[in-house]
């Protein structure tokens, strides 16, 4: 179960995972310049679409794969509100692999690898979490948010 982990938001504050205890979770690292940014569009719409029904996004930057994920905490979060109107949670960016790994990745890729290993491969990684803590889904980036909504309704 993820509860246990703490992770910063975009603001510096420490955020127990506790606090999405019942919820269906949604966990992707993002980047603001990369092929895959326009996804932004769609985890917005799976989030409008479900919400209210307990679905929660976490979105984690993270500039390990091409520095696509330039700037400060705060300008990525002017960029995705400004560019793509995003309202879902946005937490400080993040380090998915090697020295420095946020130990709730280091978490989530033992729980789920990926077709050859647990190394997270590029910006738009999505891993789905049911209501009790339980990582149930990996998510490659070419798989578009739009593409994840049965396995979310399984969970809702």
């Amino acid at each position: 179960m993820i509860y246990h982990f703490k992770v910063k938001d975009n603001k510096g504050n420490e955020v127990g995972l506790e606090n999405y205890k019942g919820k269906v979770l949604l966990i992707v690292n993002t980047a603001t310049h990369c092929g895959f940014t326009p996804q932004y569009e769609g985890l917005q719409k799976l989030y409008q679409e479900y919400k209210d029904r307990g679905l929660e996004i976490l979105d984690f930057p993270c500039n390990q794969f091409g520095a696509q994920a330039r700037g400060s905490d705060h300008e990525i979060e002017e960029f995705c509100v400004l560019n793509y109107h995003t309202t879902f949670p946005r937490f400080a960016k993040i380090k998915v692999n090697g020295e420095g790994e946020e130990p709730l990745y280091t978490f989530l890729k033992e729980q789920k690898k990926g077709l050859l290993d647990k190394a997270i491969k590029w910006n738009f990684t999505k891993f789905l979490i049911d209501r009790e803590g339980n990582v149930v889904g990996r998510y490659a980036p070419t798989d578009k948010p739009e593409k994840l909504k049965k396995e979310i309704e399984k969970y809702l």
